[in-house]
């Protein structure tokens, strides 16, 4: 089922997501997104994460419909011209993949192809409006389409940007252009994202707030240092160091619920980005009471 309709039900949306491997085999993405799938409305499948070549997120796509579980297919600007990509959006339609989450990508330089050309032919503000444009029946050109696609469009949002106007100003493109939802980037405190949502409520758009479980106090100082927009607080960076290897994932779940539970009553859903960790999504989703 599209996500907006979930939405329009009036549903606390959950998503998961994989990242598929760097190899030929998608036995182990496909047994991550089983393990959540009881605990989700779909699951999202990245699109050559972190600017590193793996399995192509579209046929990942494809082999969970076959497995029953619903998709988000991640497309992103960074490696496909204005072709390419409404050809994608095309080919997921036709696959009965009716969830899309546009997203500029990753530069090259932070991946394992460093001297690539990145194409970037269109913005993801430009290919949100492309794919409207497609729901609509014509491509970017204005030709018509023999047959048009409905898909549900989602974007992204950093809650924590330094410069949150200049996100709610894209934010605001982004909507005008086509987006149906939004997914934001890894929320760790409480109150920066209830100070976002005081702002972009406005737009009326659902937003669902990003969770990313910790593995531990390294990658939570990690994350603090290294990704834009995001700060994992001292106490919780302290919780991962005190406690063992082997009871991680319980408390990171435990953590990762506790943050749900203060934020639910402010959006419309959750999009919980486990890493790897998959089979602690049913835990957290329990915990979290959004059900």
């Amino acid at each position: 089922m599209k996500l907006a309709e979930l939405f329009q039900q009036g549903t606390f949306v959950v998503t998961g997501e994989v990242g598929p491997p760097k190899g030929a085999s998608a036995e182990e993405v496909i047994s991550g997104a089983k393990a959540m799938a009881s605990a989700v409305d779909a699951v999202n499948v990245t699109d050559n994460q972190s600017a590193v070549m793996r399995l192509g997120s579209l046929a990942v796509c494809h082999l969970l419909k076959q497995e029953g579980i619903e998709p988000v297919f991640q497309l992103t600007c960074r490696d496909r011209n204005r072709i390419a990509l409404q050809s994608d959006l095309l080919s997921a339609a036709a696959l009965g993949v009716q969830n899309v989450l546009l997203l500029t990508g990753d530069h090259m330089v932070l991946g394992d192809h460093p001297g690539a050309k990145g194409v970037f032919d269109l913005d993801s503000v430009q290919l949100l409006a492309a794919a409207r444009g497609l729901n609509e029946g014509h491509d970017l050109e204005g030709h018509d389409l023999e047959a048009a696609p409905d898909l549900c469009l989602g974007a992204v949002v950093n809650p924590g940007s330094d410069d949150l106007d200049a996100q709610l100003l894209k934010m605001e493109k982004k909507i005008d252009a086509g987006a149906q939802f939004f997914q934001t980037q890894a929320v760790y405190e409480a109150d920066v994202f209830a100070r976002f949502m005081e702002r972009a409520g406005r737009f009326g758009v659902p937003i669902m707030v990003g969770i990313v479980p910790l593995k531990s106090a390294g990658m939570a100082r990690y994350m603090t240092a290294n990704v834009a927009g995001v700060r994992v607080p001292d106490h919780m960076v302290e919780r991962m160091a005190k406690t063992k290897k082997a009871d991680r994932k319980k408390v990171s779940a435990e953590m990762a619920a506790e943050l749900i539970r203060q934020v639910k009553d402010l959006c419309q859903g959750v999009h919980l980005m486990p890493l790897g960790w998959d089979d602690i999504v049913p835990d957290i989703v329990a915990q979290s009471e959004v059900r």
